[in-house]
């Protein structure tokens, strides 16, 4: 065998080692092996957290989002499956919360105070939505103009004598 065709071989096997770790790792070959159980949250819209989203309790990662669909009242369901030791109480909240400003989404969950903790498969009750930035911004906006127009030049409101 020549160099050429050995040198062949070996960038055709790189190749091909490549495009297989690639398939496992965005394929989802081993998401159905991760160790844990799994709880579902139904959220009105949850932009931006998809399979693979980071799940945290007091900052600290405990899972991750596996799997995600539309039920039959169009809301987004979320299936976060967590580590085996992190109980989660039944009156617990899942937070559609934002790394920084414009960094990555995630699901935080607050403990509640309840006993009894969360099985396996059961739905949390308590969830807050994900913000939509442009519409925190427009709400900013808004009330920054009812301000403006409720005051006069000078800096007073428009309805009290100065």
């Amino acid at each position: 065998m020549n160099s050429r065709n050995r040198d062949t071989l070996i960038g055709a096997g790189v190749v091909l080692l490549l495009v297989l770790l690639l398939g496992l790792s965005y394929g989802g070959a081993g998401r159905a092996s991760v160790p844990g159980y799994d709880l579902v949250a139904s959220f009105n819209h949850a932009a931006g957290i998809t399979a693979g989203s980071d799940v945290r309790l007091s900052g600290v990662s405990v899972g991750k989002v596996v799997a995600e669909h539309l039920d039959d009242r169009y809301r987004a369901v979320i299936t976060m499956r967590l580590a085996p030791g992190v109980p989660v109480p039944a009156d617990s909240a899942a937070l559609i919360q934002t790394d920084g400003l414009l960094g990555a989404k995630y699901i935080a969950l607050q403990p509640g105070a309840d006993e009894t903790n969360l099985k396996p498969g059961e739905a949390m009750r308590y969830v807050q939505d994900s913000m939509n930035l442009q519409d925190l911004l427009e709400l900013i906006v808004a009330q920054a103009k009812a301000r403006r127009a409720g005051q006069d030049p000078k800096g007073g409101t428009a309805d009290k004598p100065q």
